[in-house]
């Protein structure tokens, strides 16, 4: 039996799938991934840091301006569309067998897809606040301000993005290890596993089928049902709902 056929079987036989993803889910819509080699070598070149550092909370508070320029040049892409794997997911969802989506990513896609139910670990670029007042605004705020994006009230509009050295909302945490633990399958996709605390989520699986579809290892690549070394869109959209 073929990969495609075993994960085949895998959906068709369970009615309570969690799907957890990175990444590699958006760069097939043409939205890099902003710690590989490239990007790396861009923040570098460009600003003369590492990417994690340049969306991390320090870099945030000590240089504002900095920030958003860097943030808005390598984090947003407005234009982006779904892949075939935000649309399988979604389809999933409707069909019933899919119960969540657990997202690393802060593009919005899977919502764009279609889903109802994702849990967005690290926020979203849709959503931003007013440090001061809690104002909500919406990405083309963000996106129309020149430097610092600022409230009417005079405080800083801050991206409702997780950063580097902040906390994950313990609610969105809470709820992702609550359906993990519960799946009878866990699907993780275009993700390496080894950011942390993200990739302690699969710790918390008890269900039967663990399947890992990324184009390179994981460490936890020993321990799953089925291991699928391909981009996530070009694989699901092989998958037939019934």
């Amino acid at each position: 039996m073929n990969e495609i056929s075993e994960l085949q079987e895998i959906i068709d036989n369970s009615d309570n799938i969690v799907f957890f993803g990175g990444a590699g889910v958006s760069t097939e819509s043409g939205i890099p991934d902003f710690r590989s080699e490239r990007g790396i070598f861009k923040s570098l070149e460009k600003y003369g840091h590492s990417p994690e550092y340049l969306v991390s909370h320090t870099y945030y508070m000590n240089h504002p301006e900095e920030f958003f320029n860097y943030y808005k040049e390598n984090l947003i892409f407005k234009d982006a569309m779904p892949n075939p794997a935000h649309l399988k997911l979604a389809e999933l969802e409707k069909a019933g067998k899919l119960k969540a989506v657990i997202t690393q990513n802060i593009d919005g896609l899977h919502q764009k897809a279609g889903s109802k139910n994702v849990l967005e670990l690290h926020g979203s670029i849709h959503r931003n606040y007013c440090e001061f007042c809690k104002m909500e605004y919406d990405l083309d705020f963000i996106l129309r301000n020149e430097g610092v994006p600022r409230c009417e009230c005079g405080g800083i509009v801050k991206p409702d993005v997780v950063l580097y050295e902040e906390p994950l909302n313990n609610d969105v945490l809470s709820s992702s290890i609550n359906y993990i633990a519960n799946a009878d399958t866990l699907i993780i996709g275009g993700t390496s596993l080894v950011v942390y605390p993200a990739a302690g989520l699969v710790n918390y699986f008890n269900g039967s089928k663990l399947v890992l579809i990324n184009k390179s290892e994981t460490p936890y690549d020993n321990l799953a049902s089925l291991v699928i070394n391909e981009a996530i869109g070009e694989t699901l959209e092989q998958i037939k709902i019934e």
